[in-house]
């Protein structure tokens, strides 16, 4: 049984009533494949406002987790703030192959926050925008040493003459 189920009994088939829950979700298989995901083990607080309508119930929501993830450039460890809306009508009846659908009075909203929260996730988390991330030959970071260089590489074509200057 999945614990993103909510219950509609009140709800269905009333048109023109409304709840709102504020409810805690743990998070029970990640969330995410890429550079930052929701963790298992992370609590999803969600804000959700349910209205009956004709078609179904109209689920409209605000979900506040945390993400983890590595900087891009840095590689140091993030927590990430993640704030998303989402919006979605669960209907009464199947009119299309990836409708949402009341079932047993109740809605799962399982995918609906996991498309909303997994679409919101960076491509490319940095811990700050001026990260200067790694240097490229010796991995230090060069937000440490900005003023790290190192000599400039010999073109192999000219090497030869490098034992002319140890001479």
């Amino acid at each position: 049984m999945s614990n993103f189920l909510v219950p509609v009994n009140d709800l269905t088939r009333r048109p023109g009533q409304m709840s709102e829950l504020e409810i805690d979700i743990d998070v029970l298989t990640e969330m995410g494949k890429g550079a930052a995901t929701i963790p298992v083990g992370e609590v999803i607080e969600l804000n959700l406002r349910l209205e009956s309508v004709h078609e179904g119930i109209l689920a409209t929501g605000e979900v506040d987790t945390t993400a983890k993830s590595d900087c891009s450039r840095c590689l140091e460890p993030l927590r990430l703030e993640i704030k998303v809306d989402f919006q979605e009508l669960f209907a009464y009846s199947l009119e299309q192959e990836d409708d949402f659908l009341v079932q047993d009075e109740k809605i799962d909203l399982e995918q609906a926050i996991t498309d909303a929260v997994v679409l919101s996730l960076p491509f490319n988390p940095v811990c700050s925008e001026d990260c200067l991330g790694l240097c490229s030959e010796c991995g230090v970071k060069m937000a440490e040493d900005p003023d790290h260089v190192h000599q400039a590489q010999i073109d192999s074509r000219w090497s030869e003459l490098e034992s002319f200057r140890k001479e």
